[in-house]
């Protein structure tokens, strides 16, 4: 395994912990819009899947501006992936994601016309790593603080181009 693979790796495992993602896209002003969303499908190869409501803003704005950004957070790592973003009316693909927690904000189904697809094609991906131990977190601030150096972190950018 090359360490460009190990950085994808660990792109898909923090994406993995933080199922919640924030999908910024672009409005008919040009302003960047963010809206909470649920990953679907972790098995992260440089695409994403979310499932949406057809007549939703975020399903426009992609319609007419296809650059997205999509960022992940928990108590420890933060991913942020860019790239370019698509409609996809799949109905066997939206029925095999398509799961109860699904059920509880979208109405009728991967039967339901109006439910859709997003799927993100990511371009690059940007991480930051802090040791996972709120302990250690403390330790390094508290270090960085007292020596001037750099708080101790892993950052890196993936080139995820497929």
């Amino acid at each position: 395994m090359t360490e460009h693979d190990d950085r994808q790796a660990k792109v898909q495992k923090m994406i993995e912990n933080s199922r919640l993602a924030m999908l910024t896209t672009v409005d008919e002003d040009g302003r960047l819009v963010s809206k909470p969303m649920a990953t679907q499908d972790v098995e992260f190869d440089g695409d994403l899947y979310f499932i949406a409501e057809r007549s939703s803003h975020k399903v426009r704005n992609i319609a007419r501006d296809p650059r997205v950004n999509v960022a992940y957070s928990d108590s420890s790592a933060w991913v942020s992936l860019s790239g370019d973003a698509e409609v996809v009316d799949d109905h066997g693909k939206l029925s095999e994601l398509w799961n109860t927690f699904t059920d509880a904000w979208l109405e009728g189904g991967p039967e339901n016309p109006e439910n859709v697809l997003i799927k993100v094609s990511a371009g690059s991906a940007e991480y930051w790593d802090t040791p996972n131990s709120k302990v250690v977190q403390v330790v390094n601030l508290v270090k960085a603080k007292v020596t001037g150096e750099r708080f101790k972190g892993d950052n890196e950018t993936v080139d995820l181009e497929h």
